[in-house]
């Protein structure tokens, strides 16, 4: 039986761990498979459904937002010790994910199904999308250095959590080709440009996901599965390969609409075939990724289920259990998505089917959360629990004055309380 530890509101915001954004992540992807449920999606009630989630995602966003800068700025201390921890710091890359979802949901809900706030909320969500890929460039490039400089990594010891840092890239891709079409309709220019970031960000990420996809799958080769609840991380390169499957097929769809562009003496921008050459090629490449997606797919199902058999007592629930939702959902996308391109109806069945499958994990992980966020039992920050500092004078001083100022803190509640 697993042992949880009761925390107050203090001690919680102290625990507060990036991971908690991949809450972010899997209500987001929830919100944007109701919109683009393969059966009944353009009707009334699914629309609702998709806000519906819209809003509690945004809510737990901003929440979460407030609640970690809080923590940044009373215990300015924990930021170094979260940044020098191997596994705590990847979980970083899950904010800009989080945001990316909710910009998605709005250009394909708000703005472009009930029509709210018009060309002045459409420039608002591009503006959101410019800010949410500066911060995923930072997560791409600034923090796989620290892993180079900063972090002691064991190839043993190695998880498919390497990906976070990288797939931000691929998602704020997906985030630049759902708003292709609604620029291009006010401004083809800066569709244009869109349409180029989102295909640099979409081919850096994916190149570096499948480098560490090398990698993982040695790991797996000549180590075996991840031990003990580290097994669920076998669901997380469901992530890169399908949403930049999923990526590039927003792209394909709005190729067509693209090109040629405008005035161009190019005779790749300006060719009046080139939108259906691009179409094809982008439709192909997302059919590999799909089948990319599906490969680990059945590799993490399997390996989940023999380590289950082996275990007695089952996984004591945390945080980032959060993060089997995510990579099942979009792997649903792309699924569905294939579907609307193909015409095929085992992409229509197979997507519906996970989707619902995909929801039915993302209520019982929101309801496991909710009835154990009361007591701060999930709230745990591993860069805070003992782990080893190594010779590093300046992160072992930040952490005497954490500890310390944690110790104060535990001292004057309990003189109020008397």
């Amino acid at each position: 039986m697993a042992s949880y530890t009761k925390k107050d509101v203090r001690t919680s915001i102290r625990h507060l761990a990036p991971a908690w954004f991949a809450a972010n992540m899997g209500t987001g992807s929830i919100s944007i498979l109701f919109a683009n449920y393969p059966y009944g999606n353009t009707t009334l009630p699914m629309q609702a459904l998709s806000t519906v989630f819209f809003f509690l995602n945004l809510f737990l966003f901003v929440a979460l937002t407030t609640a970690s800068a809080y923590r940044y700025l009373r215990y300015p201390d924990i930021w170094r010790l979260m940044i020098h921890h191997p596994v705590q710091s990847l979980f970083l890359g899950c904010f800009p994910m989080g945001a990316a979802t909710l910009i998605s949901v709005a250009s394909g809900v708000l703005y472009t199904d009930f029509g709210f706030g018009g060309t002045p909320f459409l420039y608002f969500l591009w503006a959101c999308w410019w800010l949410d890929s500066a911060i995923s460039a930072a997560c791409v490039f600034w923090l796989v250095h620290i892993m180079f400089t900063r972090h002691q990594h064991d190839i043993q010891k190695m998880t498919s959590l390497w990906l976070l840092p990288v797939v931000t890239f691929i998602v704020a891709s997906a985030t630049g080709g759902a708003l292709l079409k609604p620029l291009h309709a006010v401004n083809p220019y800066h569709a244009h440009i869109t349409l180029a970031v989102s295909l640099v960000m979409v081919a850096i990420g994916i190149s570096l996901a499948l480098m560490i996809l090398t990698l993982y799958l040695l790991r797996l080769i000549v180590h075996g599965l991840p031990e003990g609840a580290s097994i669920l991380s076998v669901f997380i390169p469901l992530g890169p390969t399908g949403q930049s499957g999923y990526s590039i097929l927003l792209i394909a769809q709005a190729a067509p609409t693209i090109f040629p562009f405008a005035g161009s003496e190019s005779r790749f921008l300006g060719s009046a075939e080139m939108g259906q050459i691009v179409f094809g090629v982008c439709v192909c490449t997302s059919l590999v990724l799909w089948s990319l997606a599906t490969m680990w797919l059945v590799f993490a199902l399997v390996g989940l289920s023999s380590t289950l058999r082996r275990t007695q007592k089952g996984f004591p629930f945390k945080v980032p259990f959060w993060g089997m939702i995510f990579p099942n959902g979009v792997y649903a996308n792309l699924t569905i998505q294939l579907y609307r391109v193909l015409d095929v109806e085992f992409f229509r069945v197979w997507g519906a089917m996970y989707a619902a499958a995909t929801l039915c994990l993302w209520v019982v992980v929101f309801g496991k959360t909710v009835a154990m966020v009361r007591h701060g039992y999930v709230f745990e920050a591993p860069c805070l629990e003992g782990i080893d500092l190594g010779t590093n004078i300046a992160l072992a001083e930040s952490s005497r004055r954490v500890v310390e100022q944690m110790a104060q803190e535990t001292e004057d509640a309990a003189a109020r309380k008397r």
